[in-house]
């Protein structure tokens, strides 16, 4: 404490100017005079003394306490209940500290989801990879036109598949640095809807599924190419899991609180164990064909919340699913 040249500079003041009022009492009054003079400056220097102490021991617990925070470790609280300008600021430094910490744990989450990510898409893609590796040297030693046309083939097919996953990736991508920026539109309901099957009409008939529409003469606000995305990806979803002579059905309707299209098939369900989690990224349920990736659900979800919608799905193995894409009218 007395390294410090301000409390230095005070403490030798007070020492002189007791000095000189007892040197004054004693020549005006004086010896008792200047006896409580040198009593009085004495007492009050000490109580200033001690109360510098304590305000230095405060800052001191200050310090050591941005020391641990810094250093990454678990620091104490430090808020108390006393008033005063010292305890002003340490309210402050706690709250930025908790901030800090708070982005911390953040920080580390987000590293863990990129981390798991980046395995995700690794394993992805290793797949194809090693399969196109091997029929590129099969197809040097094949000389068979028939075999030859049978690789190439299985090849074109997973340089489809990779750059279908890649593609959905740098879109989730996008989505989540906040780099896309939705353009909501009044959409009609019908025009929606037939944007949507249009994709996969010759598919449905090819494995003979039916589709029933039954839209009200409402419109969403949503952007358009987004929207449709999403619920292409939910269909898709639908109609692999469906077999000959299934139902897929589409409707809307219109509530105070939300807008809705509903898709609903009669396939195969989903498992309740799996239900939980069809969302989540590169999640394959025990239903999940051996061709799906597990993220077309995923996008599907970020595209509709970021639109300050949701998706319900509701599911019974060996039934069928139900997807409930809603629109709030009002945000909360």
């Amino acid at each position: 404490m007395f390294r410090n040249k301000e409390f230095k500079f005070m403490f030798i003041t007070a020492a002189v100017f007791t000095a000189a009022l007892s040197v004054c009492g004693y020549a005006i009054c004086g010896v008792a005079a200047a006896v409580l003079v040198l009593i009085l400056g004495i007492g009050i220097t000490s109580g200033f003394v001690m109360i510098t102490r304590r305000r230095y021991a405060d800052i001191d617990a200050l310090n050591s306490y941005l020391v641990r925070v810094l250093a990454g470790d678990e620091a104490p609280g430090i808020l108390d209940q006393e008033e005063g300008e010292l305890s002003l600021l340490k309210t402050n430094i706690y709250k930025a500290t908790s901030t800090l910490n708070y982005q911390k744990d953040l920080l580390a989450k987000d590293k863990l989801a990129l981390s798991n990510a980046i395995a995700d898409i690794s394993h992805q893609l290793k797949t194809p990879l090693t399969s196109m590796i091997v029929m590129n040297d099969l197809l040097k030693k094949e000389d068979d036109q028939g075999k030859r046309k049978e690789f190439l083939t299985t090849q074109s097919n997973q340089l489809d598949r990779m750059s279908w996953l890649i593609q959905t990736l740098l879109k989730l991508s996008k989505i989540d640095a906040g780099t896309i920026t939705m353009k909501p539109e009044q959409v009609q309901a019908v025009t929606l809807v037939q944007e949507v099957v249009k994709a996969f009409e010759i598919q449905m008939e090819l494995k003979n599924i039916s589709c029933k529409k039954q839209i009200t003469d409402i419109s969403f606000n949503c952007d358009r190419n987004w929207t449709i995305e999403a619920l292409q990806n939910i269909v898709k979803n639908c109609v692999e899991h469906m077999d000959s002579g299934n139902l897929l059905s589409i409707s809307t309707s219109d509530t105070n609180i939300y807008k809705e299209i509903t898709i609903e098939d009669t396939g195969c369900g989903i498992a309740e164990e799996d239900l939980p989690h069809i969302f989540e990224r590169f999640y394959k349920g025990k239903n999940a064909s051996k061709d799906s990736v597990g993220i077309g659900l995923a996008l599907s979800k970020t595209i509709i919340t970021s639109q300050h919608g949701d998706i319900i799905v509701e599911s019974t193995e060996g039934v069928g699913t139900k997807f409930s894409v809603r629109f709030y009218k009002t945000i909360i």
